[in-house]
């Protein structure tokens, strides 16, 4: 079965992860500087998590995952010096306690590393599909925001992402929404902070 069908297949959680109050106020303006502040400096966390995560897969991942499995993990090390690159231009400290959702979504990323092969590549797929579809439903950004928007929407990463849908598949449903409720969870964190 194509991922890509796990999307039709459950709808309103896909929905609610990627078309977000959180999403919306960025994309309005409305969004507070607090709260988006919060979220970068969880998100820096989730990369770090993310990276470790995928640097395990990849060294387990079948040939045919290798390719893009090691540029995601290079992208990710060069997004985290972004991290910094906008902490410091923010005044943020990216040493901040981590949340509940951060630690929830880490946690689920940890459990991962234990999974097969395809549950784990679908669950990564899934993690950076939703990340895509939703600032890409953010677009354009109201000015606070536009450059993180067009950050996160920029042709390469959909490449990326379409070169993980290449090599998942064949998992279960429950690993999809289980990943989808972690990111509906992490952009409210910031609302709820």
């Amino acid at each position: 079965m194509p991922v890509a069908d796990l999307l039709v297949r459950h709808a309103d959680a896909w929905g609610r992860a990627t078309r977000h109050p959180f999403l919306d106020a960025v994309r309005d303006g409305t969004l507070p500087p607090a709260a988006f502040d919060t979220w970068l400096v969880q998100d820096a966390y989730f990369v770090a998590d993310l990276l470790r995560f995928q640097a395990r897969l990849l060294a387990r991942a079948p040939r045919a995952a290798q390719g893009v499995l090691a540029a995601g993990c290079v992208a990710l090390v060069a997004e985290l010096d972004w991290f910094g690159e906008q902490a410091t231009a923010r005044g943020l400290d990216l040493d901040a306690p981590q949340l509940p959702a951060t630690i929830a979504y880490g946690d689920l990323l940890y459990r991962l590393d234990a999974a097969d092969l395809p549950t784990a590549l679908t669950a990564l797929w899934t993690v950076e599909r939703t990340y895509l579809d939703a600032w890409s439903a953010a677009r354009p950004g109201a000015e606070p925001y536009r450059e993180f928007v067009e950050h996160w929407t920029a042709p390469g990463f959909a490449e990326y992402v379409a070169g993980l849908e290449a090599v998942a598949g064949g998992a279960p449903d429950s690993v999809f929404l289980e990943v989808v409720a972690a990111e509906t969870a992490f952009w409210q964190m910031a609302l709820d902070a």
